[in-house]
């Protein structure tokens, strides 16, 4: 006989509650529009689409109903834009990424667009705030003659809040491919004491905001020079193999929008921004 060692008094282990999201949407083309092909909804994440005004493409507005991202937090986006069609992504707000107990908050947004197709990745801002832990990806599938442009813009606090993030921890990466072939793969990862890593010269300095801005289209060179105009000295650019890439770097959000508003008009192919940017 073996002796009873379970402790059947002892309170279970506290597993605390974890947001879950997935949204899949995909456009195509009929009768001489774009359209909504098809639309799932699961968890947390929503999407809506406003009716566009006459002469604009169609827009999908990403909600996370649950506020923002905590550590263990699980989000999937999949957007598809069929043959011929053209539409823009976006958020409903900034992306607010709080402090996490252990794990990251985890990230997938899969896109791909299709021939003739054009597709506009434009969410608003992320927040990241003092102890957060984000872990992004950026999967994009291009067909030969398809344009893309896509934005992600990133605030370690809010300056005009007095924030400051400390410590956490960001891993965005992104992977574009063009019939099968990876054209664009960028990696930005820091994690531990973020402010004494990103205040070197050599980095941030001073600055708290930072975004990065890729077109891909057949010929983005007659674009660089006004792009280049637009950032002044917060950044720079460079256009090659049919893709045009913007860093930029800015001392706090709303510095950042100054910067990101004009340019993105300039990239969007005579599209407005979404209502959403201005509200």
């Amino acid at each position: 006989m073996y002796a009873d060692t379970s402790c059947s008094d002892a309170p279970a282990p506290v597993m605390m509650q974890r947001a879950e999201g997935c949204v899949s949407v995909a456009f195509r083309q009929r009768a001489g529009a774009t359209r909504l092909a098809t639309l799932y909804q699961e968890g947390c994440a929503k999407a809506r689409m406003p009716a566009p005004p006459p002469g604009q493409n169609p827009e999908a507005i990403l909600i996370n109903t649950a506020g923002g991202l905590t550590g263990g937090d699980r989000f999937a986006v999949g957007i598809d834009i069929q043959a011929g069609a053209c539409a823009t992504i976006t958020s409903q707000a900034c992306e607010r990424v709080y402090r996490s107990t252990g794990d990251d908050a985890r990230v997938s947004n899969t896109l791909r667009a299709a021939e003739g197709g054009r597709l506009a990745w434009l969410p608003q801002e992320t927040i990241l705030f003092d102890g957060g832990k984000l872990s992004r990806c950026l999967e994009v599938d291009l067909a030969a003659d398809a344009e893309f442009l896509a934005v992600e813009a990133i605030l370690f606090g809010r300056a005009a809040m007095g924030e400051r993030v400390n410590a956490g921890a960001l891993h965005d990466r992104w992977r574009v491919r063009r019939d099968g072939k990876l054209i664009f793969a960028d990696d930005f990862r820091v994690a531990g004491r973020i402010a004494d890593q990103l205040a070197g010269p050599a980095s941030l300095g001073d600055c708290n905001a930072i975004a990065t801005v890729l077109l891909c289209c057949a010929d983005p060179d007659g674009l660089l020079e006004p792009a280049r105009a637009i950032i002044g000295g917060d950044g720079g650019a460079s256009a090659w193999g049919g893709k045009l890439l913007v860093r930029l770097a800015t001392p706090n959000g709303l510095a950042l929008r100054r910067r990101l508003e004009p340019l993105l008009r300039l990239l969007h192919g005579g599209q407005p921004l979404p209502k959403v940017w201005h509200l």
